[in-house]
């Protein structure tokens, strides 16, 4: 039952980056109107830090599968258990912060960039989490984690 909990944070923590990430390309116009900032300032900022986050993601994500899902095969199950996590981030967010100005709704084009970003996100948690699920299979072993001499 520890491990059923272990795996649904790690999911969990999967979607919250991709809401991450599409929630702030959704409300570009909301945090510039509401922070008083410039439109380009914004975007630039928007971008630097989904830049970011595809970065983090690869590590943080091999190294949490490494250390908290015990070399497993069922940890697989977290590439498609972010879906739900995802959804319920959006809904919760959709409903507690609801676009009251016209201004704020974000161009078309997003929409097609979120869902092309959702398609892509298993394929791209998929070496994370095979190399976490690698290297605490060659520690089990008693090989080292890293082989690197």
């Amino acid at each position: 039952m520890k491990y059923f909990w272990k795996l649904n944070l790690v999911s969990a923590i999967f979607g919250l980056l991709l809401f991450l990430c599409a929630e702030l390309m959704v409300n570009v116009y909301r945090i510039s109107r509401v922070w008083e900032w410039e439109l380009g300032t914004v975007v630039s900022s928007v971008d630097r830090i989904n830049i970011g986050v595809a970065a983090i993601v690869p590590i943080l994500g091999a190294f949490i599968v490494w250390k908290w899902l015990d070399g497993r095969v069922a940890c697989y199950w977290s590439l498609l258990l972010w879906i739900p996590y995802f959804v319920l981030f959006v809904s919760l967010f959709a409903q507690l912060f609801p676009m009251t100005y016209q201004g704020d709704h974000p161009a078309p084009v997003t929409g097609l960039i979120i869902i092309a970003m959702t398609i892509a996100y298993p394929f791209y948690l998929a070496l994370p989490v095979s190399l976490g699920f690698w290297l605490n299979r060659r520690q089990k072993q008693g090989r080292p984690a890293f082989p690197i001499e």
